[in-house]
């Protein structure tokens, strides 16, 4: 019987070496999040739990996805929304949905009801970045 270590898996992932940023301001739901995309291989990035904090690790870290909350300590995710460079892989994380204007300005951002497994967010962002 063959064994494959958890290194091993990380590097067939399919997110292995990518960077994603959680913006989240619930620690557990964030540190879950950040459990998950180290299991995939990828590099958790933050937590942020604001927008101010998003958007810095956004221009400071390079992240290629995100699994973005709504409703931050700071006002919702619409300015981090507004200023995703093209191609970037996001996903909406949320107990309350999107704002109308917010999904009006960005109607193909996925979005997703809490709690949802880590591991359907993170298949969304692979679909997303499979296409760029």
């Amino acid at each position: 019987m063959t064994t494959v270590d958890s290194s091993e898996a990380a590097v067939a992932s399919p997110l292995a070496g990518i960077k994603i940023l959680i913006v989240e301001d619930e620690p557990f739901i964030a540190f879950d999040l950040m459990m998950a995309i180290q299991d995939a291989g990828a590099i958790a990035v933050g937590p942020a739990a604001t927008v101010a904090e998003a958007i810095d690790f956004l221009h400071n870290d390079d992240p290629a996805g995100a699994i973005v909350d709504v409703h931050l300590p700071d006002g919702t995710v619409d300015a981090f929304l507004d200023i995703l460079p093209a191609g970037f892989s996001v996903v909406v994380h949320t107990g309350v949905g999107l704002p109308a204007d917010a999904r009006a300005r960005h109607p193909d951002v996925p979005v997703f009801a809490k709690p949802t497994a880590p591991s359907v967010l993170l298949a969304r962002i692979v679909e997303q970045l499979k296409r760029t």
